[in-house]
This record gives structure tokens, sequence and C-alpha cells, in this order.
């Protein structure tokens, strides 16, 4: 299972939501089946809809396997 917690402790580097959709997809094709969003992005570019934008970027990737 994809954590967006554990995404975020293991890539601090990262300082956009851009960035975090790419990491995002990166889980999905790596074989993880289920995401979990535990906490919100804590990115000033971080949209209203960053639920639906995550969810949409994880989907997307695994249905292009």
């Amino acid at each position: 299972m994809l954590w967006l917690s554990e995404i975020l402790l293991q890539n601090q580097d990262i300082d956009s939501f851009d960035e975090l959709i790419a990491l995002v997809k990166a889980g999905a094709r790596r074989g993880e089946r289920f995401f979990r969003m535990d906490i919100k992005p804590p990115f000033k570019d971080t949209p209203e809809n960053w639920e639906d934008r995550l969810e949409a970027a994880f989907t997307a990737a695994l249905d292009e396997e």
C-alpha cells in the first residue's frame, strides 16, 4: 500500500505538488495497488481538489500498465 505520508517522508527534497504527482505515479508503476491519503500535502501550490488530482494520477498510472 502506498501512503502519502510515506512518500513525503522519503522525499523531503520535493518542493511542489507537481513533483508529488510524479512520485505518486511512480509508486503505481512500481506495482502498488492501493493509495491512501492520510495527510494534506504541505506545498504552497497544493490545489483545493488535491485528493482528486492525486487519486487520478495514481489511477492513470495503473491504467497505463
